[in-house]
Parts: C-alpha cells; sequence; structure tokens
C-alpha cells in the first residue's frame, strides 16, 4: 500500500512539474518557428490548464482504468467550480467582466449540457461521442482565436511576457525531456491510483474523482488565491473557464476515441454528473445577475464541493 501512495504523489508532483516545463518549451520551440504569438496563446491556454488531465485519460484508458480517467475529468470541473473558486472568493470577492466572459460562460454552459445529456441518454461513451466533442472544441478554439484578434494588442503583449529567454536547442531538448517525464509521470500516477483502488476495494472511479482530480487541480487553486490575493481576480475566471471547457471537449473524448466504448458506472450518472451540472448551472445564473461574486457564493460553491466530496467518500459503490 505504502508503495502505490508513494507513486501517486511522486507521479501528482512530477505531472504538474513537467506539464509547466512542457508548456514552456513548445511555446519557446513555437516562438523559434515563426508561429505567430495568437496561437502560442491558445497553445499557453489549452495545454497549459489540461495537460495533466490530458496525459492521465490517456494513460488510464490504454490501461484499461476507463473510470479514473472519467472521474478526473467530471472531478476536476466539480474542484475547479467548489474548491478553487470557492477558496478564491473566501479571500476577496470577484468583480466580474461580463464582456470577456460572456462567450465563455454560453461555451461552458453548453458543453457541459451537451455532455451530460450525451452520457445521461447513452449510458456509454462511443467513438462518435467523442468525435462530436472534438468538433465542438474546434469551434470554441476558432471562437477563442477570433475573440483574440479583436484584442490583439493585450493578448500579444501577454504571451510575449510570458515567453521563456532560451535557445532554440534548449527548448526542443526541453520540450523532449518534459514530454518523456509526462508520460512517465502520468504511468506512474494511473499505476499507483489503481492500486491503491483495488486495495481500498473500491473503483478506479473513486480515485479518479477524489485523489487525482483534487491533485491536478492544486497548482489551479494556488495560482488562482496568488491571483485573488494581488487583485488580478480576471485572470481567475478566464483559467477556471477554459479549463473546464478543456476537459470537457478536449479530454473526455480521449477515452472513448482510444478505448472505442465505455459503459458509464450508474454513480457518475446518478451522483457526480448531476453535482457537475448544479455547479454549472449556479455559476451561470449569479454570472449573469450579480456584478461581483461575493464571499458567500464562495461558501456556497465550497459547501457543495465538501459535501460531494463526503457523498462520494461514504458512499462509494460504483
Amino acid at each position: 500500500m505504502l508503495l502505490p501512495m508513494l507513486a501517486c504523489l511522486i507521479g501528482l508532483i512530477l505531472l504538474v512539474w513537467s506539464a509547466d516545463r512542457f508548456v514552456a518549451a513548445a511555446s519557446a520551440v513555437a516562438a523559434h518557428w515563426g508561429v505567430p504569438l495568437l496561437l502560442i496563446g491558445l497553445l499557453v491556454m489549452g495545454f497549459g490548464t489540461s495537460a495533466p488531465e490530458m496525459l492521465v485519460a490517456a494513460q488510464a484508458t490504454l490501461t484499461g482504468a476507463s473510470g479514473l480517467a472519467l472521474g478526473n475529468v467530471v472531478g476536476s470541473n466539480i474542484a475547479n467550480l467548489g474548491l478553487i473558486l470557492g477558496v478564491t472568493l473566501l479571500v476577496t470577492p470577484i468583480t466580474l467582466n461580463r464582456q470577456q466572459e460572456n462567450i465563455s460562460l454560453w461555451w461552458f454552459l453548453s458543453a457541459t449540457l451537451v455532455v451530460c445529456l450525451m452520457m445521461w441518454l447513452g449510458r456509454a461513451l462511443v467513438v462518435w461521442h467523442g468525435l462530436l466533442l472534438v468538433l465542438l472544441f474546434f469551434g470554441f478554439i476558432g471562437q477563442s482565436y477570433w475573440q483574440m484578434r479583436r484584442h490583439s494588442r493585450e493578448v500579444l503583449a501577454s504571451v510575449a511576457e510570458q515567453l521563456p529567454d532560451m535557445g532554440a536547442a534548449k527548448a526542443v531538448a526541453g520540450l523532449i525531456f518534459s514530454l518523456l517525464l509526462l508520460l512517465f509521470s502520468a504511468r506512474l500516477l494511473v499505476w499507483g491510483g489503481v492500486e491503491v483502488a483495488q486495495y481500498l476495494g473500491v473503483s478506479d472511479l473513486i480515485i479518479g474523482l477524489t485523489l487525482v482530480a483534487i491533485g491536478t487541480s492544486l497548482p489551479e487553486l494556488a495560482a488562482s488565491v496568488a491571483a485573488a490575493l494581488k487583485r488580478q481576480t480576471g485572470l481567475v475566471m478566464g483559467n477556471l473557464l477554459g479549463s473546464n471547457l478543456f476537459n470537457l471537449l478536449a479530454v473526455l473524448p480521449i477515452t472513448p476515441l482510444l478505448a472505442g466504448q465505455v459503459a458509464l458506472p450508474n454513480a457518475l450518472l446518478m451522483r457526480d454528473l448531476p453535482v457537475m451540472l448544479l455547479l454549472t448551472l449556479s455559476l451561470f445564473l449569479l454570472t449573469r445577475y450579480r456584478l461581483v461574486l461575493s464571499r458567500w457564493v464562495g461558501g456556497f460553491l465550497l459547501s457543495g464541493f465538501v459535501f460531494w466530496q463526503l457523498g462520494v467518500l461514504l458512499f462509494f459503490q460504483a
């Protein structure tokens, strides 16, 4: 039991660390190849928020632990809305910029509704589900690119500041090394998670919903709280919405596209999806009718997350 737990811990640490290095190296390589800064901005936005989940989903599916992959996606989205946003709002209220966040909110709500209906009606994920989500993902990318072009000066300045100062050879070497480390750490985490699940007598879905989902969300929690303390609250909403959208439209399709067909656990359909949908609808309605998300909203979101986690751990039949 000690070795699998250690593997989970080391795997999570390496996964998060290597994901940051991968994005930095990939951005530097793209810049050396003359890729436009707007496209690099999309790369940073996408892989910067979802690289760990992508690698975990692929490794878990290939090793037959599809429940862990599904649990990681749903659990990460719930953690982003309940844990990260909840804690951030308790630190400081967030003043919304509806003009900038309106499109992302509609995409987020639509993607969540599509995924929930897809799962509830089919009770399984198949290849065409994955293809549909990927199609929506490219639609979101196109919309994001168009929106970035409208604010190109601000975006270009922001991306230019984030580009690491490294030569072409160092960037390529860093890209290869970080990618290999990403693959290794994802495999280590999945192996440890499956072993822990078997030892405790629970499904790999539970490990994905709890240990893996919270673990992969901790860096975003730290970044969101740090941004809130610096009064850069606009970054919080943008990062969380982007992360959840990429999880639904880019990470979730990996499982049916690799496995062909994945039966969905009843607990995921009846317990976890309703929680994800409820938090999504709550955030959407709050942002439509309130200009400031206050601390009581943070308390509401965090309480929902805590009660859901307790329900997962106490009633873990999946």
